[in-house]
Order: C-alpha cells, then structure tokens, then sequence
C-alpha cells in the first residue's frame, strides 16, 4: 500500500492522540496531588488518614493508568505516547506530554536504517522526490471516487514537476488512459497501483548491475562525464566495493587536466587499499591510461578503473580526445574497454539526457552511474533516461558515504518515490 494511503486511513479510524495524552497526564497529576498530601501528614505528625480516601501507590497506580490509556486508545495506539519516568510524577506540576499531530505526515521518518534495511535508507535519501509525488498524488487521489480527464491530467502534471519528461509521461498516462477507457480501473486508488506497475515495468529495462567480464583480464573500465558529475568519487566507491567482493583492483588518474584530480583519486586508492597508476598533472591523458592498462596486466588485475578529465558533450575537441583514448587502449588490447561508464548529476534534469545522448552518440556508453539523487527533486530523469536510450543503469548515489552507491533495483526505487510499501 502506498505510505499515505496508510496513513490517512489509520487517522480515520485511530482515536485523537491529543486526548488520549490529556487524560494521561491528569490521571498523573491526581496520584502526584494524593502522594503529596501524604507527604503532608508525615512531615506535620498529624493523622490524615481519616480526612483522605486511600490512595494507591505509584507502582500500583501505574497499570491503573495504562490500562485507563489503552481503553481509550483501543488495540492501535498510534504513535504511542512516552511513558512518564516515576520520578518526574512526584512533582506537583508534571510536564505536559508533547502534542502529536495526527494528520498525514510526508516528512523524512527518523527511523534507523539498521532497523528498517536499505530499502527505508534508499527511501530516506531520495525524501525530495518522494515529496514532490506523494504530496502531490495525496491531494489528488484521497476524497475522490471517480477517475475523469482532470485527475489524469493532474497525474501528468506531477509527473513532470519530477522530470519524468514529457514523451516519457504521454507515454506513462496513455497507457492509463487505455486501460481507463476498457474500464480496467475502478477508482483512483486503483489507478495510482496501475501508474506504479507501469513505472517499474518501464525501469526494469534498465536494471542490469555492473559485472566482472571473466573472459577480460583486465576488465577495462572508461568512466566519462562532465565537470563535477562526480566521476572520481564514484571511481572510488566502486573500487572499493569491487575490493571488499575480493578482486584486484588498479585505478587509473587520467584525469590530468582538473587541479588536485590526481590527488584526490590517490587519496581514495590509499582508503580502499588499491594501487593508483598516475603521471605528473598536464600529462597526455591516454598515454596514462594506457601505462595503467600495462601495469594491471602485469599485475594480473581483475579490473582497471580509468578515470578522465570532465568535458561537456559540446566540446567536440575534448570528445575527440576520449576517442583517441579508446584507440590507444585497442592497440594493447583490441576488446578494451570493456565497459564505458557514464557519470550523470541527476540535479541538473533534462540536462542529464542531453548529455547521455551526446556521448552515447559519440562513445558508444555501456551503463550509467546517476549522482546526487538525495539532493534533488528530480530522480525522475532516471525514467526519461531509460525511455528513451535504454542504457544500463549499473550504480546510482544517493549520498556521499562509499555504500550510498548501490546498485540499481527498479522496483525498489519506485518504491521508495512513491512512498510505497513492498
């Protein structure tokens, strides 16, 4: 079920929170009244006992309390209120327990990632884009009951709030129109479920993780992109995921052009613990990938990880020199590289196709790595991406931790922007 479909209806049959922490906290104050008059009679020497009704003690009283607390919540008290430690109840004026809102809640839930697994932090991580679509798809879907032109056309338009692009979100809500029109679709609820079947289908296209080519010694592994993409960071969070598996791993600094570019991938090598082939900054940047490609087959690596200056897809001068690079590699090994990765900022939208489709064009890509999907509103690019090129999704980062790159899952990760539950 969706998250907020869940919520609204446990709002609809869960009794008011607020009320249910009043009647606490006076039940409280009544026994923290009763234990100081006793302490009254003690401290004066006077016999009281006749002018007040026994009391219980305050172990005695707290099931009374709870059991009090439970009949008026029912079986599914939700949020549960926080117990009042027994120290603070023998003050006369305890604090008043916090107020819940009982309402729909569509913000980040600060629950543990160790508790909850991967799927709660993946859900966590992309809370913007997840807020954009269920906010929206909440305000639309709940309270009607009927599916007519308009709530398709509202469905289209959240769609493309969330950079699904346009061909892809036609392509997206005609289908749900078809299935409107056979009378395959109840009610609005019904549509919601056929819209997320119809977004996992789509991505499933893409879901082809990155794997060790056996027959290759070493894997060649080209990774491109633009400026500030994020292609050394993700060399190294996927050199070390390969490491930890238990495969040799040699990085390659072709990126001679960025300041401290070769520093900050020598950096990572020494965090994961794998060699990095590097030359002085200005050197000829196929001339360095191709010395790394020697040295992995000397050492007998299983995959080499070579690293390139950012260029945008219009410069074709900078395009050209990645070309060189391919044929320098084919001279020493005429099946490399074997895999050309593509590092897309998924931040940047519609920019982000542009820019697959330009190298792809140009280099022939193999797989992508998408970044910085927890900062943006955007993560939908991923569909019009796979609309539209097809391309292998290998990796996609949703933080700066060296696990916040994770494989792609399809299913999971529609579920977790449609705030859904498996």
């Amino acid at each position: 079920m969706f998250g907020f479909l869940r919520r609204f209806r446990k709002e609809q049959s869960a009794p008011s929170n607020e009320a249910v922490a009043e009647s606490k906290v006076e039940l409280e104050n009544e026994i923290a009244h009763r234990e100081s008059v006793r302490g009254s009679e003690h401290e004066l020497g006077h016999d009281l006992s006749e002018d007040i009704e026994p009391t219980l003690s305050l172990e005695q009283a707290e099931p009374e309390v709870e059991a009090v607390v439970q009949s008026l919540a029912g079986e599914e008290l939700t949020p549960p209120v926080a117990d009042v430690p027994v120290s603070e109840l023998s003050h006369p004026l305890p604090q008043p327990a916090p107020r819940l809102d009982p309402r729909p809640s569509f913000k980040t839930e600060d629950i543990s990632e160790q508790k909850k697994g991967l799927w709660t932090g993946l859900r966590t991580r992309l809370a913007r884009t997840r807020k954009s679509l269920t906010e929206g798809l909440a305000s639309l879907v709940l309270g009607k009951k009927q599916i007519d032109d308009e709530l398709l056309e509202d469905i289209e338009t959240r769609l493309l709030l969330a950079d699904v692009g346009m061909d892809t979100t036609r392509t997206l809500i005609s289908a749900l129109t078809q299935k409107v029109k056979r009378k395959d679709l109840s009610s609005p609820v019904a549509l919601l479920e056929a819209l997320y079947q119809h977004m996992v289908s789509l991505l499933e296209v893409a879901e082809q993780p990155f794997q060790i080519q056996s027959d290759a010694k070493p894997m060649v592994v080209l990774v491109v992109g633009i400026n500030g993409a994020g292609k050394t960071t993700s060399i190294g969070k996927i050199g070390q995921r390969l490491h930890g598996e238990g495969h040799s791993v040699i990085l390659a600094a072709g990126d001679t052009f960025r300041a401290a570019a070769v520093e900050q991938l020598q950096t990572w090598g020494e965090r994961v613990g794998v060699p990095v082939i590097a030359q002085a900054s200005g050197a000829d940047s196929a001339g360095v990938i191709f010395d790394a490609l020697q040295a992995a087959r000397a050492r007998g690596a299983d995959v080499l990880l070579a690293d390139t200056a950012g260029r945008l897809h219009t410069q074709d001068g900078l395009m050209e020199e990645l070309k060189k690079v391919k044929r320098v590699l084919a001279k020493l090994d005429p099946t490399a590289p074997h895999e050309i990765l593509l590092v897309l900022d998924a931040s940047i939208g519609q920019n982000a196709l542009n820019q697959a489709m330009h190298f792809h064009q140009a280099l022939g890509v193999t797989g992508l790595v998408v970044t910085k999907l927890d900062g943006t509103a955007k993560a939908g690019i991923l569909f019009a991406i796979t609309h539209k090129l097809g391309l292998p999704i290998r990796y996609i980062g949703v933080g700066e931790r060296a696990e916040d790159l994770r494989p792609f899952n399809a299913r999971e990760f529609v579920n977790a922007i449609l705030d859904r539950d498996e």
